[in-house]
């Protein structure tokens, strides 16, 4: 398969990443920066992955521009939405700069990135899969999170009806909601916090990067092709 996959240059993106390339699909990686790991990658599997220096805050144009340019004539089959800003603080203190820098990163990126990935589907007949990243702060509360969670709770909004509008030419739309992994966008936490986040888990622990980027995988492929419009919550039984 062909993937374009946005936020490949660490955490979980970068998981998916190397999953992918394990599985021999050919990738094309949006982040606005490179990152040793990825470089890695890139130079390891010279043929079968391509980095797209894309700015998801960028204006629509510029980002149409990009991923065109970027991506060429080649039929894209699966698109894993991951690339996001977090911006942790309560509304009372609300930056509205950065407020819609993340907004525009991490829901008109996102929207932007689906309407270049299904017209390049219809273009060329591909009954593609559309893989969205959310937050279980979209679902649960979280102190600090409202704003962060808005913006999950509008992708999850905008994929369930994306299924439907192109269901009929087999063209799929889901997300996966991971609880909190140990990533950069959690690295903020204390030792303390983690441990009550993990402790509030029918499982006991904090979601294990890797499984959530499997479950990306089989969204992506073949065996999920009776699941759309869903939300696929991975978060250790959390409450």
């Amino acid at each position: 398969m062909n993937l374009l996959i946005t936020g490949g240059s660490r955490g979980l993106g970068l998981e998916v990443v190397r999953q992918q390339l394990d599985l021999g699909h050919q990738l094309w990686v949006v982040s606005r920066t490179n990152s040793t790991d990825l470089n890695h990658l890139l130079t390891q599997h010279a043929a079968a992955c391509r980095h797209l220096p894309i700015d998801l805050a960028a204006s629509a144009s510029a980002i149409r521009q990009s991923l065109s340019v970027g991506l060429g004539d080649v039929a894209i089959h699966g698109v894993v939405n991951n690339s996001a800003l977090a911006y942790d603080d309560l509304v009372t203190n609300l930056n509205p700069e950065v407020l819609e820098r993340m907004f525009r990163v991490n829901v008109f990126g996102v929207m932007e990135v689906a309407r270049f990935a299904i017209r390049n589907m219809l273009l060329h007949q591909v009954a593609g899969s559309l893989v969205h990243v959310s937050s279980i702060c979209a679902h649960r509360g979280s102190k600090g999170l409202s704003m962060y969670a808005a913006t999950k709770g509008a992708v999850e909004a905008f994929s369930i009806n994306i299924a439907q509008e192109w269901g009929s030419r087999g063209i799929r739309s889901n997300c996966v909601v991971p609880g909190f992994m140990p990533t950069e966008m959690s690295a903020g936490l204390s030792e303390d916090q983690l441990a009550a986040i993990a402790n509030r888990s029918a499982l006991r622990r904090l979601v294990d990067v890797a499984g959530v980027a499997e479950a990306v995988d089989y969204l992506l492929s073949d065996r999920s092709r009776s699941v759309t419009g869903q939300n696929w919550i991975v978060d250790c039984g959390g409450r």
